[in-house]
């Protein structure tokens, strides 16, 4: 059995309004009727509840939203009490306070992608806050200082790769960041530094997965012919591009479409997909089974 749980600061444990639960486990008749007893019995109002039963892979999953309860129970003594339940249905369990992630947003020059994060983050409806914005060139300085943001150039050659990377896990530390986000960031990640941030790096990739690898996608999807262009927005793993796809959107594109065209029409694709797959992390809408993600959206 394995057991998971949020890891918070103790003054910062108390059960707050929404908490959500999320779980995993093998398919067995009686599941939801113990979770929500459970919540009943300690006078949770559920606000939110979505379930999937896999039956393809006889997998069961779930994700509770709920506020309200009586006293003063902490985030610790409910997982706790749930304990007895995750045992016997051998669950994988999280609860997830209302707290609103952390995130550190790292770029290259592009800034279509930042530009609708920095928007959506100052609108209320990203999930999580940006704290600070990191790059390999200057060019989105003035971007992220008008929105208030620190900007930290850490310059990356084949020859400083490790130490950029030493300082990009600095930063993590030092903003305390929650969720790393790849806003079209021109660097190839070692695998170390994949494992170190697994589970909290989402990417954006120019392309509907699989795709159009490489430089100049959009050119090469013009020699083609093609008539759909997209993106993925994907967690970050050692290997290139091939991380659990959290989500993806296509836009329908002519024969008329020229290279700029499509970059364009590609670019709004590429930021609408990754603020997506953003806030649904920050809103634990997604539980990530092996390659592949359930995202309850």
């Amino acid at each position: 059995m394995t057991l998971t749980s949020l890891s918070a600061p103790a003054a910062d444990n108390a059960v707050a309004s929404p908490v959500v639960l999320t779980l995993s486990c093998a398919q067995a008749p009686g599941i939801v009727r113990a979770v929500t007893g459970f919540l009943y019995e300690r006078g949770f109002n559920i606000q939110e509840h979505h379930q999937f039963d896999d039956a393809h892979l006889d997998a069961f999953h779930l994700r509770t939203s709920f506020s309200g309860g009586e006293g003063d129970l902490d985030i610790s003594e409910l997982e706790e009490q749930f304990a007895e339940i995750a045992a016997q249905f051998d669950m994988e369990f999280a609860f997830h306070t209302s707290q609103s992630p952390r995130i550190l947003v790292v770029v290259s020059k592009s800034g279509h992608c930042l530009n609708d994060l920095l928007f959506r983050w100052r609108a209320g409806t990203l999930g999580g806050e940006i704290v600070a914005v990191v790059s390999n060139h200057e060019d989105l300085r003035q971007m992220a200082e008008a929105a208030g943001l620190p900007f930290v150039v850490v310059p990356v050659t084949a020859d400083t790769k490790a130490a950029a990377e030493d300082r990009l896990r600095g930063l993590v530390d030092e903003y305390d960041a929650d969720l790393v986000v790849l806003a079209r960031y021109m660097q190839v990640l070692s695998d170390e530094l994949c494992r170190d941030l697994a589970g909290r790096a989402i990417n954006i990739h120019h392309s509907f997965l699989p795709g159009f690898k490489g430089g100049r996608p959009y050119h090469q999807a013009y020699d083609r012919g093609v008539k759909l262009i997209g993106a993925t927005a994907h967690y970050v793993t050692g290997d290139l591009d091939e991380g659990p796809i959290i989500e993806q959107d296509v836009q329908r594109v002519s024969h008329a479409a020229d290279p700029r065209t499509m970059a364009t029409l590609g670019q709004d694709v590429e930021a609408l997909v990754l603020s997506r797959a953003v806030r649904w992390h920050c809103e634990h809408r997604v539980l990530v089974r092996g390659h592949r993600t359930i995202v309850f959206n």
